[in-house]
């Protein structure tokens, strides 16, 4: 019995006699490779990414396939080209070169393509699908090359509803986040000249990675977002054909969800593993989440192999991310880790000095020190009261003052006089009991480590606005109702051990002055 190789053999040299010539079963031939395409890669390849193909043209053994956007004319000339030219040779021996276009817009705009036969050019226009005779007898076009798609022409996605395009990925940038206006303090000064030798060596046309992954951590509103945006305006205006995707790790789960729902996860690697920078803020948020870890590390490592910069930002330290693999946090450290640390007085005043320059607004000194002093908190909440000051002096038409500052900001100044954060807690009371830090999370259960964590949870509910949960999260991901017992428990204990219920007064007093 024939094999079919042997069968396909005597086919294409039973074929080979006829279809030297171009002439009317060119559209047979591209219905025969068309299915071979679809049999030697399957159903769901064929429909995301070569379903969308048109035959435009045959000409001087060249065939000009169109496709509906660059991003599938990228993909498909990187991924299937040669493919898609040996199967046509099969068909037909004078068939030499494939090319890949982008098909014309119904405004008949020109498109430009990417060529498959690496000696021969693009196209520079593209005209509508022929008929079999004009396919045979159309004169040749004038061609030029074309080496990187334009960045700033509109893509449509991919048949089906695969991944958005880069531009709809990437988060908006903020146009007050630049180096320009990043005060630089003692605290943020690591983090902010790794921000800049990072986003020059991404610049450069000969571009080194200095640091792989940089790994920015630190509070709330410490500054990470807006050296993120910094590196992003300063690449866009520097170099714009660096493909650049900013997101939040949240919406790069989305993304990946969305991928996995349309079953177009080719389209998310590739969208993912072809930029020059990737930049993930809040890493944090995929803790515990082991898919889409998952598939962030083998990113991760497809962009590192490739010399790729990736930049991350995060609440806490790689070894101090809660939920994340060892794996991960392993990689997350590679790099250069830079710590964003709370501000200083100092830097407070520099950026409230800033701030109302750049808002033309005349502060009186006193007023800017007040709010240097008594704000400690966070960067976004000193220019929240900042604004709010600006607001009601604009809109009550009254002078700005020290007096109408303080009742202005009645209830955030005291808001902040009796603010105390976890981590404090956390810190102040395992000095007090001589343990370490790290015993507050861990899964220990010694009476000599219990004890005090359940008094550091205690003080947590009676000094923090955090719920239960939240609470719970920070101390090694336990359990709400966890919590709920250390509290009752200290409770309870401070009315029978006289030595305890002394240690939580003086733990209390000392976490509130």
């Amino acid at each position: 019995m024939q094999s079919k190789h042997e069968a396909l053999a005597d086919g294409r040299e039973a074929r080979s006699a006829d279809h030297l010539s171009l002439g009317s079963d060119v559209p047979t031939q591209w219905a025969r490779v068309r299915a071979r395409l679809r049999e030697e890669f399957g159903e769901a390849a064929f429909r995301s990414w070569l379903r969308a193909m048109t035959l435009f043209e045959v000409v001087d053994g060249r065939v000009r396939i169109g496709v509906p956007t660059r991003f599938l004319r990228d993909w498909v000339a990187a991924h299937y080209s040669e493919r898609i030219r040996a199967l046509w040779s099969e068909e037909n021996p004078a068939i030499a070169a494939v090319e890949i276009l982008v098909g014309a817009s119904s405004h008949g705009e020109t498109k430009r393509a990417v060529d498959c036969d690496p000696l021969a050019a693009a196209p520079d226009r593209v005209a509508a699908p022929m008929t079999a005779p004009a396919l045979a007898r159309r004169p040749p076009i004038q061609a030029t090359r074309v080496a990187v798609p334009d960045d700033k022409a509109s893509a449509e996605p991919p048949i089906g509803e695969p991944v958005d395009d880069k531009s709809d990925i990437s988060a908006p940038l903020d146009p007050r986040f630049t180096f320009e206006n990043f005060v630089v303090g003692k605290p943020n000064e690591l983090a902010h000249a790794a921000a800049r030798r990072v986003a020059e060596s991404c610049v450069a046309v000969q571009r080194t990675v200095p640091f792989n992954p940089l790994f920015l951590y630190g509070g709330v509103g410490l500054g990470k977002t807006h050296l993120m945006h910094a590196i992003a305006w300063h690449l866009r205006t520097q170099n714009p054909a660096r493909k650049v995707i900013y997101l939040s790790a949240e919406k790069f789960m989305y993304q990946f969800i969305r991928a996995l729902r349309f079953k177009d996860t080719m389209a998310f690697k590739e969208q993912f593993r072809s930029v020059d920078v990737l930049m993930i803020d809040d890493v944090q948020f995929i803790s515990g989440k082991d898919s889409t870890q998952e598939e962030f590390f083998h990113t991760f490592n497809a962009l590192v192999d490739q010399n790729r910069q990736i930049i991350i930002s995060a609440d806490k330290s790689p070894s101090d991310l809660e939920g994340m693999e060892e794996r991960m946090r392993s990689r997350l450290g590679w790099g250069l880790v830079a710590d964003i640390h709370p501000t200083t007085y100092e830097l407070r005043l520099g950026i409230l000095q800033a701030k109302a320059e750049q808002r033309k607004a005349a502060m009186p000194p006193k007023v800017l020190e007040f709010l240097a002093h008594k704000i400690t908190s966070n960067v976004r909440e000193l220019e929240g009261a900042l604004n709010r000051i600006l607001a009601h002096s604009q809109l009550i038409g009254r002078d700005i003052t020290l007096e109408s500052a303080q009742e202005v900001l009645h209830d955030l100044l005291r808001a902040n006089d009796r603010r105390v954060t976890i981590d404090e807690i956390q810190k102040r009371v395992a000095e007090h009991y001589n343990i370490r830090l790290s015993d507050m999370h861990s899964a220990r259960r010694a009476r000599a480590v219990a004890r005090p964590r359940q008094v550091a949870m205690f003080l947590c509910k009676q000094l923090t606005p955090r719920s239960l949960p939240e609470i719970g999260r920070k101390f090694g991901g336990r359990d709400h109702t966890t919590v709920m017992h250390a509290v009752k428990k200290i409770e309870e204990l401070r009315a029978t051990d006289l030595a305890l219920a002394e240690d939580v007064e003086l733990l209390r007093r000392m976490l509130e002055t």
